[in-house]
């Protein structure tokens, strides 16, 4: 579950917004603020994946609360709901970090987007380690953004192309696998594997090298950059 906190001075209005995120799976609201203040108490004592952040408070501008979080080393995610239209306004937004910036007055279709898209994007981003690759960076933004990544080739589609980097990944030997071989690993046919990798190779994500030692030509194996 995201754990979110809604902070907003007006409490029929914070309602709603409560009401609206309870309706999507996946999301929680663990408390409402009505003050930065009161918003700053909670985010010291209690875990929260996103804030649901008006700016209009009543003791400090949203953005100045966002600030004053980022320098007590609070870094949970920052989702604007607000009717200020001022391009200078979400421009310092941006600038400190804002997953979202929604514009008030909005439908529960338009709000339901935005927290789904986040969704994706954190999924995406969860855990430790390294990003494999740009693709998966550039995917997890276009989540985010609520943007579709660029499109495969036609005839290939995301999920296979997501198997054969798995068993790229996996491959114990640092020459590399033949087409061959990443199909059998994945349940596919050597043509179909041939496709997904010669796609990598084109856009820079494995490297071709000719594999030598038996009869014939020399096969063509693939190795992840």
């Amino acid at each position: 579950m995201i754990r979110v906190l809604i902070v907003e001075d007006e409490p029929l209005i914070a309602e709603a917004h409560a009401a609206y995120t309870a309706r999507i799976d996946g999301f929680q609201v663990l408390s409402v603020s009505h003050t930065a203040q009161q918003a700053m108490a909670t985010l010291r004592t209690t875990p929260v994946d996103l804030i649901l952040l008006d700016l209009n408070l009543p003791d400090m501008n949203g953005l100045e609360l966002t600030r004053a979080l980022r320098a007590a080393g609070i870094g949970t995610d920052v989702l604007v709901v607000t009717s200020a239209r001022d391009l200078a306004v979400v421009r310092s937004a941006v600038s400190l970090g804002v997953t979202h910036y929604l514009l008030k007055p909005f439908t529960f279709a338009t709000f339901r987007e935005k927290l789904l898209g986040y969704a994706r994007y954190r999924s995406q981003l969860l855990g430790a380690g390294q990003v494999p690759a740009q693709h998966e960076i550039d995917r997890a933004f276009a989540a985010l953004r609520g943007t579709a990544p660029d499109s495969l080739p036609k005839g290939l589609d995301q999920n296979t192309l997501d198997l054969v980097l798995g068993v790229l990944r996996a491959d114990p030997v640092p020459s590399g696998l033949s087409a061959a071989e990443v199909g059998a690993r994945m349940g596919a046919s050597r043509v179909t594997a041939r496709r997904y990798l010669e796609h990598l190779a084109e856009t820079g994500q494995v490297v071709r090298s000719p594999r030598y030692g038996g009869p014939g030509r020399p096969e063509v194996e693939y190795r992840r950059v």
